[in-house]
């Protein structure tokens, strides 16, 4: 099976922590010039630090970027992807706070669409023609399990996240012809601060502990535990492989057995 990525270069988001620096992790590990991109330049550069070089030419940087400002975000990624060609675009952009769609106010979707859609759309521009020019592109976006069945108390996000799984079925028709996949990753319960936040925000709605909600939580898992970050990782090195070159356009989810639809 050929994982290598040697001389791949790959464009992690929200990169600072959970999925994403374990995305950036594993994709380093086998090869690939790996930037990163989340807020904290600080948090950053400790991450490009830590991560493997397996070769005497690999090279791993970053940009420090708000999703919220596009114009800025466009600038700086194609200030990259103009001094060598990004081949892997991870699209990880941590969930909208929780709470129910119906009384949501109308700033909340804005605010989700622009930081999830819009800004995952100003990105692929940026890097696409590089993509497009060396016949070798992977775009994984990070979602979630809600696109197949809608999460309670989570209506914003299960609203975008549609949206954007919906785009990238779309991009994966128009951008096979030139050699760039388009899949997502739906990842279930994962250790990370979006899963500290969802505990302690349904113990608080509830007036339970955190452990209790933990409990029922992982009482529909058939695994019966929450996923490692480097779990969700692996399958987001693996599509962004050559060994996943016919996979294109399809929902993996990476949740333990949870989610009941095929």
């Amino acid at each position: 099976m050929n994982l290598e990525l040697t001389g791949k270069h790959a464009l992690v988001c929200g990169a600072s922590q959970g999925i994403g620096r374990a995305a950036a992790h594993e994709l380093a590990a086998l090869g690939a010039d790996v930037t990163l991109l989340a807020r904290s330049a600080e948090s950053l550069k400790a991450v490009v630090d830590s991560l493997p070089r397996t070769h005497a030419a690999q090279k791993h940087g970053y940009i420090s970027a708000d999703m919220n400002d596009h114009a800025a975000l466009r600038t700086q990624v194609e200030a990259v992807a103009n001094n060598g060609a990004i081949n892997i675009l991870v699209n990880n952009t941590g969930g909208p706070p929780g709470g129910t769609a119906h009384a949501a106010r109308i700033e909340e979707f804005q605010t989700a669409f622009n930081l999830h859609l819009i800004a995952a759309q100003v990105i692929l521009q940026a890097v696409l023609p590089g993509m497009q020019g060396c016949g070798y592109g992977r775009i994984i976006n990070v979602i979630s399990t809600s696109v197949k069945e809608p999460i309670r108390n989570l209506g914003v996000s299960n609203t975008i996240r549609g949206a954007v799984a919906s785009w990238s079925k779309t991009l994966a028709t128009e951008l096979g012809p030139h050699g760039i996949t388009v899949n997502n990753v739906l990842p279930g319960y994962t250790k990370t601060q979006r899963l500290e936040q969802i505990l302690h925000d349904r113990a608080k709605a509830t007036g339970s502990s955190e452990e209790k909600v933990a409990e029922g939580m992982l009482a529909t898992v058939p695994l019966r535990r929450f996923a490692e970050a480097s779990e969700i990782a692996g399958v987001i090195a693996f599509l962004a492989s050559p060994a996943a070159g016919y996979v294109n356009g399809i929902n993996v989810p990476v949740d333990g057995g949870r989610t009941l639809s095929l």
